[in-house]
């Protein structure tokens, strides 16, 4: 076990983050403002949402023309055909549906409500915008870890993160849906635990 101690450290980015703005840049600024010195083997959590935003996956439903499926599907969940149209074409498969929600598989293999596509925290009310997740994550994520280690010489990790709700739970848990850097899973399989057994199963 590492005597280190693990610190968290939240970097405000106060503007708002538009197509085509560079992430990593703008983790490196609000880090030199908050007085933050990035070290190696850091790990960047960042949001979903700014990376969507920043590659313009920022789409209005007025653009998008809803199949006859999508309406049929939209009539059973009352949710607007538009974005039932945007949840099949981001799908690869539909798990199940009721009323307000589906749970789809992405094109990533995320099994996730209406396809991961966001409406809070994306435009001002009465504005018909959604947000898509990045078409490929840990590309983006790839992208942040080498625009830090060229500026400033700092091999960190980068985590892209979001909001996943929990079959048959309330509340949501933040799911890292992109990496670079580090490993997502840790195995225990073929080690003991602390009483000798066997683990067999174990992925952390």
């Amino acid at each position: 076990l590492s005597s280190q101690p693990l610190h968290i450290i939240p970097l405000p980015v106060n503007e708002d983050v538009t197509t085509g703005d560079d992430i990593g840049k703008l983790i490196l600024q609000a880090a030199s403002a908050s007085g933050v010195s990035m070290q190696n083997h850091d790990v960047v959590v960042i949001t979903q949402k700014i990376i969507s935003k920043s590659e313009g996956r920022m789409i209005n439903l007025s653009t998008i023309k809803p199949s006859n499926h999508a309406f049929e599907l939209a009539s059973k969940t009352k949710r607007d055909p538009r974005f039932i149209e945007l949840v099949l074409i981001e799908s690869k498969s539909i798990v199940r549906y009721s009323e307000n929600v589906i749970v789809t598989e992405t094109k990533h293999g995320f099994v996730c409500a209406n396809a991961g596509i966001d409406q809070s925290n994306v435009s001002d009310p009465g504005n018909d915008f959604v947000l898509l997740l990045p078409v490929d994550p840990d590309l983006s994520a790839r992208r942040i870890k080498q625009v830090i280690a060229e500026t400033i010489g700092m091999n960190i990790a980068v985590v892209i993160s979001d909001t996943f709700g929990r079959p048959f739970r309330l509340g949501q848990t933040n799911v890292a849906i992109g990496v670079a850097g580090i490993d997502s899973i840790k195995s225990y399989i073929g080690k003991a635990d602390m009483y000798g057994n066997i683990l067999r199963i174990t992925e952390i």
